[in-house]
């Protein structure tokens, strides 16, 4: 979605053809699908490591992680697949210029002449299932983490399993609290106006992806010790 806003804003190109546009829908659905399952899948990694530390490396191996994400794209793939159904049906009798920056499901049906409710109910169940499931899972294995955190003694080991949890918990923040308001509130019969939809659809699509980097960037020893070698050479480096 990013190079079609930048072909937008350079270029002055507004149209989208009908086939790209659908194709931006489902790959769009699918990274959202996979990308729910995996932040779900990072919690259950943290909460295997801090509840049973000694089964971790028999637990999370290279296989069990490459058999999950294959099983994910694939229940993916099948589960996107009656979007594109449900387009080919839509008839656009008063024009088909969207409102919106991108290519969006929920606002194509909202636009169609057919007002038939399994359109919105396929959308508003699977965001129920691949994100709402997701994330109570997510919270279900912080609250089993946080529990088991209270019983350490040490002070520091409180602070270290925290930490380890804090920078997936921003991730999980940063995701799903404006994916839930977009997909949510119009599911639930709630019209956003059209520049609070398209200012949802800028950051779903450009902050996660730019903030993610830094993010887990700063988890690392080397980066952060190399970022503050280069300001503190910065400070002791002579005038001129």
């Amino acid at each position: 979605m990013i190079p079609r806003m930048l072909v937008t804003l350079i270029l002055g190109s507004h149209a989208v053809p009908y086939g790209p546009c659908v194709l931006q829908i489902h790959v769009d659905g699918h990274i959202l699908i996979v990308g729910t399952f995996v932040l779900s899948f990072m919690a259950i990694d943290r909460y295997v490591a801090v509840v049973y530390p000694l089964r971790y490396p028999s637990v999370v191996t290279n296989k069990t992680v490459l058999v999950s994400l294959m099983h994910t794209n694939i229940c993916a793939t099948v589960l996107i697949l009656p979007f594109p159904v449900f387009l080919a049906e839509l008839p656009f009798c008063n024009g088909n210029v969207l409102p919106s920056c991108y290519c969006d499901y929920i606002t194509m049906v909202q636009m169609a002449c057919r007002r038939d409710p399994k359109f919105l109910t396929y959308m508003s169940v699977m965001t129920l299932i691949f994100a709402i499931g997701p994330l109570l899972l997510i919270l279900l294995s912080y609250l089993r983490i946080t529990l088991a955190a209270l019983q350490i003694s040490s002070i520091e080991g409180r602070k270290k399993v925290f930490s380890t949890c804090s920078t997936h918990l921003l991730v999980v923040a940063i995701v799903y609290l404006p994916v839930l308001l977009l997909y949510a509130l119009p599911g639930a019969g709630i019209v956003l106006s059209t520049e609070a939809y398209n200012s949802l659809v800028i950051v779903i699509t450009t902050v996660p992806s730019a903030l993610h980097p830094i993010i887990y960037s700063f988890r690392n020893k080397e980066i952060k010790t190399s970022i503050y070698k280069i300001f503190s050479r910065n400070k002791t480096m002579p005038a001129f």
